[in-house]
């Protein structure tokens, strides 16, 4: 497995991350323990999750997933990069959600207990808070890394100019910046190739984009008609944002030239899907998640793959072209008629 740099830091990451979110729901403990076995053994280093998963839970199911880790994680801790996030509703009270200074500091601590450690590689702000000043957002994750209780910081699901206004106010406070982004992006999703990845290209910004493979739309697995029983697209509290990401007509028709396009080139959609993804420069490691079975979807991209996907680009480009010329929507981390609740995807 590759290691690359990450970001403008000076710390090294395997080429893909292995995304934990269905850890706790789809997967229990041991089929858990084996998806992070077989993802060890084919040299991933790199982990990413979560306080609020498992994806699709409830306030009852809130750090499941970063318990199951935990447990993993005892004794080979020094052997991993791991990364996780806060900001959706972690409890019942109304600061615990968002990004104040205390919702941060004290969440911080409980994602530390639950992974059995005493600091994590990076701490990400999972969804942008509108209710909270870009300086407290900062001024609380600098005091994070302070506290030696995390070694970077990043965030995930921001719009370009926020980050560059969180940059900015970083270097005007001398606090830290954020050194990664955590964006949706694949295929069926390039709208931030117009403004967010040039921006990170520009700030070096380390790029660890999830749904490479679209929700497995790009694998071919799922067939018009209504979303098959056990999939993100009919699981609890996700089912409705996966739905509205890309169940609909115009995805599967690119989804259809794509997986035309796959057996021409003699390539299995899942892995043509993400060799296209790291064949953007800016892209450092993708996320993958493999929510059902003991083996990620895609352990290594053959060389011969990447080459293929450079003599081919022209026609992968036009798959997504129809999709890419729409403005970018972010779901919001929570919403009013949600009562607080955490709805958004990753």
């Amino acid at each position: 497995m590759k290691h690359v740099r990450f970001g403008p830091t000076g710390l090294k990451v395997s080429r893909l991350c292995l995304g934990t979110m269905t850890f706790g729901l789809q997967c229990d403990e041991a089929a858990s323990f084996a998806i992070l076995d077989a993802a060890a053994e084919a040299g991933i280093t790199f982990i990413d999750t979560a306080d609020v998963y498992p994806l699709g839970g409830t306030l009852e199911t809130v750090g499941r997933t970063e318990e199951i880790i935990g447990k993993w994680l005892r004794g080979r801790r020094d052997r991993f990069v791991l990364a996780t996030k806060c900001s959706g509703k972690s409890g019942p009270a109304a600061w615990q959600q968002g990004t104040s200074r205390k919702h941060v500091l004290a969440s911080i601590d409980a994602s530390l207990k639950r992974l059995g450690t005493d600091y994590v590689d990076l701490y990400q702000v999972h969804h942008f808070d509108d209710t909270v000043s870009v300086d407290e957002t900062i001024e609380a994750f600098d005091a994070v890394l302070k506290a030696g209780k995390a070694r970077y910081i990043g965030v995930s699901n921001y719009h370009a100019y926020r980050i560059a206004r969180a940059l900015g106010r970083a270097e005007a406070l001398g606090l830290a910046k954020f050194v990664s982004v955590q964006p949706r992006y694949n295929l069926l999703f390039r709208e931030f190739e117009r403004e967010l990845l040039p921006l990170c290209a520009e700030e070096g910004l380390a790029v660890i984009p999830y749904n490479p493979l679209a929700g497995g739309m790009l694998t071919g697995k799922h067939k018009r008609g209504a979303p098959p029983e056990g999939s993100r697209f009919t699981l609890g509290t996700a089912a409705k944002n996966y739905t509205e990401r890309y169940w609909k007509e115009r995805e599967f028709e690119a989804v259809d030239r794509f997986i035309g396009l796959a057996q021409e080139a003699g390539i299995a959609p899942a892995t043509l899907a993400l060799a296209w993804v790291l064949a953007n420069p800016v892209i450092s490691a993708p996320i993958i998640v493999r929510p059902m079975l003991p083996t990620p979807p895609v352990i290594a991209v053959p060389p011969t793959t990447t080459a293929a996907i450079a003599g081919s680009s022209s026609s992968l480009a036009s798959v997504g072209e129809p999709l890419a010329s729409r403005p970018a929507r972010m779901t919001p981390a929570w919403s009013a008629g949600s009562g607080g609740r955490r709805v958004a995807g990753p």
